[in-house]
């Protein structure tokens, strides 16, 4: 069990140097905000600050990590990223750096998956989480899925987590078992922002770690997977049985469950706009021709319908369905769901349809088969 030190749990930052300076901060709109004479207590200021302190808490605790696997046996290896990374850009379908210093897996041009830090045991990977979220009900999600993703790309491992929160923080014990939760004193950014927003900033030499242990993503041993090609397997698989709509047992099984976690949603068919609009008549007028018909996995681990009608190849909506309401909105022409969808639009065939006796049928199969994990 790994065991929090002294010096992370009381934030002691004696031993930095002044590496969190070799960072990149966004701060131009925080600037601005002061030029305005807004007051750094003003909740617009505040608002902004949020981010920049969690980007400062997540940098200084990678600091304070990559000195602390320097003690523990049982880590071998330790990624390098931010100012300590060789330099080099985030490549498709691998784990690498981007170039803001974040170790990050690609699809394409899409990523998927972010990890504040990731290092080894000889048969444990550990992801790292550090956030100063107040509540950790959203987190539950992220940790499901970048789980998922590891344990495809590194199937040779026990995947764990390790989850640092500030104290105060609720829901800590409703984290899963696989992840260990430390917890830190009260952070404050306050010193780093006066530093970085001075005009002139004499910085001490970065401090890199000269050790074995710190290696590049390069280094790395990874099993490659297709994600759009795993998309449409599981279109063609969850559609396959000709006695049934929807192949429940198929979802359930374990290497399809960590699919299913990994994606957050999968695709299973289309409507027609007629039947569509007989289920949600308040979108009369707003529904294009077909409706593509997902399944997206909640927090909770139970899995509910969504839909998509793709306008054009980079308008999207997504009309979400709260019990017997039905709103739309609108995705972002830029993300990962975009792509999804008109990869997934070109598979479709007639036998794919939907019906709203099918939409039925499927619904109160995800209520009867409760949370899945």
């Amino acid at each position: 069990m790994l065991k929090i030190s002294t010096d992370i749990k009381n934030l002691d930052d004696t031993n930095l140097s002044d590496n969190l300076l070799y960072y990149e901060y966004n701060t131009k709109h925080l600037r601005q905000l002061e030029k305005q004479g807004i007051a750094r207590d003003d909740e617009r200021f505040l608002s902004a600050y949020r981010s920049f302190e969690g980007e400062v808490y997540e940098n200084y605790l990678y600091e304070k990590l990559i000195r602390y696997v320097q003690d523990i046996d049982e880590v071998t290896e330790f990624i390098a990223k931010g100012p300590h990374k060789k330099s080099g850009k985030a490549l498709p379908n691998t784990l690498s750096v981007n170039s803001k210093g974040q170790i990050v897996y690609r699809t394409n041009r899409n990523e998927i998956g972010e990890f504040d830090a990731i290092f080894f045991t000889k048969d444990t990977l550990y992801f790292v989480e550090m956030t100063l979220v107040k509540s950790v009900t959203n987190l539950k999600r992220r940790l499901r899925k970048k789980r998922a993703l590891l344990q495809t790309i590194f199937p040779q491992y026990t995947i764990n987590a390790l989850i640092i929160l500030n104290e105060g923080v609720s829901g800590a014990r409703q984290l899963p078992d696989y992840a260990t939760v430390w917890i830190t004193k009260p952070y404050s950014s306050a010193k780093v922002y006066d530093q970085i927003t001075q005009t002139k900033v004499k910085r001490k030499p970065l401090e890199k770690i000269q050790t074995a242990k710190v290696i590049g993503t390069g280094d790395l041993e990874i099993h490659h997977f297709k994600y759009y090609n795993t998309l449409g397997w599981l279109l063609k698989r969850l559609r396959s049985q000709k006695d049934r709509v929807f192949d429940m047992h198929f979802l359930k099984r374990r290497d399809v469950v960590r699919f299913v976690n990994l994606f957050t949603k999968f695709y299973i068919g289309f409507m027609e706009e007629k039947d569509f609009v007989q289920m949600y008549p308040n979108l009369k007028g707003k529904v294009t021709e077909k409706i593509m018909v997902a399944v997206e996995k909640e927090h909770t681990g139970c899995m509910q319908l969504t839909y998509f009608m793709q306008h054009t190849r980079k308008n999207l909506d997504n009309v979400i369905v709260t019990g017997e309401e039905a709103r739309i909105t609108k995705k972002d022409p830029f993300g990962i769901t975009v792509t999804e969808v008109a990869h997934i639009y070109k598979m479709m065939k007639p036998s794919h349809q939907l019906r709203i006796k099918d939409i039925n049928i499927i619904n109160k199969l995800f209520v009867s088969a409760g949370p899945i994990d």
